[in-house]
This record gives C-alpha cells, sequence and structure tokens, in this order.
C-alpha cells in the first residue's frame, strides 16, 4: 500500500494527530477571526470610506455574514463531488484574495463587495471542517478530535477583538486585513502541503439536481426542522445584532470605548463555559430538556432587560452582566437546536446540514442587520429586539414540539424523534 493512502491507524497520512486537531482548529476559527477582530476598527473604516452614519457601518459585518451563510448551500455537494481538498483549497483561495480586496478598499461598495466573498470563501471552512473529521473518525474518536478542537475555537472569540485592537496601535485598521490574508494564505499552503484527500474515490456522488430537490422538500416538509430552524435564525439574529451594535454601545451609549474588548472578551468566555457545559451535560439529560431550558432562561433575560431598559435603569454593568447570562443561554441553545432539527432528516444529512446553516445564517444576519440598524444612541431597541426575538423562537419551538417541552416530540410526517 502506498504510504500516502490513508489506512485505518493512519486515515490522515502525512499529519499527526496532534497536527491534525490544531489544523481543524483552525479553520473552525476562521469565520470568527474575519468578524469579530475588525468590531473595534469601524469606526475607523467608517470615516476612512466616507461612510456619513455610523450604523451604516454595520454592513462591513453583516456582507460578510451574507456571503458566508449564502454559500453553505453550495459546498457539501461540491465536496461529494470532487472531493474534500480541492474544494477547501478554492475556498481559501477567495478567502484570501477577498482579503486582498478589502484591504484595498476605497469605497464602501468595493469593500461589502469584498466582505461578501471573503465570507464565500470561509463557507468552505465552516462545513469541511466537520465533513473532514467525519472522514476520518467515528464514535468516540471523533468526538475526542472535535472537542480539542472545539476548546480551541471557543478562544478565537474571546482574543479576537483584542488582537485587532492590538493592530490598530501599530497600524492603520487595513492592517486587519493583511492578518486576514496571511491567516487564510496560511491554511491554504498547510492545505496544500499537508492534507491527504480524506474522501475515498468509491464514495464520491454525482451532482444531482433531483436529488438535492427531493432532500430540500425533506427538510421544509418536516415540522421539527422547520421550527427549530426558525428558533434557531431568530437566536441568531439577536447574536448578530448584537455583534453589529456592541462597538456603538460602548462607545456612545455607555461612553466607555476603552473598555469594549475587555467586556466583550468576557461576555464571549461566558458562551464558551456553556457550550463546554453543554458538551458534559447533554448526554445525561438529552438536548430537548437542555435547550428547553436555557431557552426559557434566555427569554427571561431578555424580557428583564427590556424592562431594566424601559424604566431607565441601564448601566454599562447591567448590560455587560445580563448580556454575558444572554449568551450563556445561548450557547445551550444553538449545538442541540441544530441537533433536533436534523432528526427527522437524516437520510439526507449533508444537504439537510447546508440547509439549515443557509437558512439560519442568512436569516440571523438579514434579521441582526436590521436590529442594528435600529441603534439610536441608547441600548433600548437593541434590548426590545432581544425580547421580541427571544419571544419569537420560544413560539417556533412551541410549534415545533405541538406546545410539549422537555419530551420526546411526536412523530411528524410519519418519522419519530427523540
Amino acid at each position: 500500500m502506498n504510504k500516502s493512502e490513508p489506512t485505518p491507524d493512519t486515515p490522515h497520512p502525512g499529519m499527526g494527530f496532534r497536527q491534525f486537531v490544531a489544523f481543524i482548529a483552525a479553520l473552525m476559527a476562521t469565520n470568527a477571526i474575519a468578524i469579530d477582530s475588525m468590531l473595534p476598527a469601524l469606526p475607523e473604516i467608517g470615516r476612512s470610506l466616507r461612510i456619513d452614519t455610523a450604523n451604516h457601518t454595520q454592513i462591513v459585518i453583516t456582507a460578510y455574514l451574507l456571503g458566508f451563510g449564502g454559500a453553505q448551500i453550495l459546498y457539501g455537494t461540491l465536496a461529494d463531488r470532487y472531493g474534500r481538498r480541492p474544494v477547501l483549497m478554492v475556498g481559501l483561495a477567495i478567502y484570501t484574495i477577498a482579503s486582498v480586496g478589502a484591504f484595498f478598499a476605497g469605497s464602501l461598495g468595493v469593500m461589502i463587495l469584498a466582505r461578501a466573498t471573503q465570507g464565500i470563501g470561509s463557507a468552505a471552512t465552516r462545513i469541511l471542517a466537520i465533513t473532514i473529521v467525519r472522514d476520518c473518525y467515528s464514535g468516540r474518536q471523533m468526538a475526542r478530535v472535535m472537542s480539542l478542537a472545539f476548546i480551541v475555537f471557543l478562544t478565537v472569540p474571546i482574543f479576537a477583538p483584542s488582537i485587532g485592537q492590538i493592530i490598530m496601535l501599530a497600524a492603520p485598521w487595513r492592517a486587519i486585513f493583511l492578518m486576514l490574508c496571511l491567516f487564510g494564505g496560511g491554511l491554504f499552503v498547510w492545505t496544500l502541503a499537508r492534507l491527504p484527500e480524506t474522501l475515498k474515490p468509491e464514495n464520491r456522488t454525482p451532482i444531482s439536481i433531483a436529488g438535492i430537490t427531493f432532500a430540500f422538500g425533506l427538510v421544509f416538509r418536516s415540522r421539527i426542522t422547520v421550527g427549530y430552524m426558525c428558533a434557531m435564525t431568530m437566536v441568531m439574529g439577536g447574536l448578530f445584532g448584537f455583534i453589529n451594535s456592541a462597538q456603538q454601545v460602548f462607545a456612545v451609549a455607555f461612553d466607555a470605548e476603552q473598555l469594549f474588548t475587555l467586556i466583550f472578551a468576557l461576555i464571549a468566555v461566558f458562551m464558551a463555559l456553556s457550550s463546554l457545559l453543554n458538551s458534559r451535560v447533554v448526554g445525561r439529560h438529552g438536548t430537548r430538556k437542555v435547550s428547553h431550558a436555557a431557552m426559557l432562561g434566555y427569554l427571561v433575560v431578555t424580557l428583564v432587560h427590556a424592562v431594566i431598559g424601559l424604566a431607565g435603569w441601564e448601566t454599562i454593568w447591567t448590560f455587560s452582566i445580563l448580556q454575558a447570562a444572554m449568551m450563556f443561554c445561548f450557547g445551550l441553545m444553538m449545538s442541540n437546536f441544530n441537533a433536533m432539527a436534523m432528526e427527522p432528516v437524516g437520510a439526507v444529512a449533508g444537504t439537510a446540514s447546508s440547509a439549515l446553516g443557509f437558512c439560519s445564517t442568512v436569516g440571523g444576519a438579514l434579521v441582526g442587520f436590521g436590529l442594528g440598524q435600529l441603534f439610536d444612541g441608547t441600548t433600548l431597541p437593541l434590548l426590545l429586539g432581544f425580547a421580541g426575538l427571544g419571544l419569537a423562537a420560544f413560539l417556533c419551538v412551541l410549534v415545533a414540539e405541538r406546545g410539549r417541552l422537555f419530551g420526546r416530540a411526536a412523530a411528524a410526517g410519519g418519522t419519530a424523534h427523540k
């Protein structure tokens, strides 16, 4: 047997286990670093590109998210047909070249195009990271790889804004895009030099329009899948609304711009901790009990926060503490919502996963952008938006579960669900 071919003992020859985990973690980090590292730079980007309305700088984030969400629908099918390695390399090349375009952008239009293209490239890393792990491992070993990579991945939102801030202390805001270019280029070279093709030739599947249409039909005919997909969209909308507005909230509403990166990092820590907690408790208590309890907690926190805002009691500390609590609940919801949405459509898991990623990310990006555009110098529009989206997510889950929370779902569309 050729030494470069995968074997059960070496499913990714040429790349040891530790290097493989680091590689997967780097792929998973690509998206977060492209979003969070430039949050401190948004005011400078706005001034440099002559954006006359502060809220309009949020399109720099949203354009990326729309490209990222929209392209997810393509990469799974392409990777199943042409292999993981070439499709990943194309995505990384797009990401790297788009970073160069953003670096040289002299107008908002060019920046929007570059950011949307960068998101299109980054979507490949989101889809292919999990797919490559699934090709190489299964069962407990797959869970081990994903857990180790996830720990690294969770640290990125914590440190990314600080990385952007540090870069801006030494160079203009454009240097952030140079960093992203080097990051994407480094991953491209790493893939080219060390990653073998992990899809076996006999497992390649032709692109079938009829098959894709059939899979989408299954997805959108399942009450549980659609219900949880809509709930994910609402909650993602709240997250993206916060990300879009966060820099303005601290700089304008609280006049504490210097605290932005620190408090943002602390809030991200709570989301990371809840994700780690979920991995420990979900096996014992089940996805429904954990996520439904977290959803109720999310709703209560957002409603309390809205009342505080309406009463005029909001301070930087109430905002930070309650936002951290909201993100803690978010971390306990999202992976479980996604898992439950996938339950009825396991037979078309690849296409279904792409459809869920497309709808929740694009829908969440649009909702979050709309929420961010309501920023008026206070936190009140954001808080009322959080509460409304939390209530909408709660209603979506009630519809998915026929009004029964914490238990086993009833059969829907002829399929029984856990």
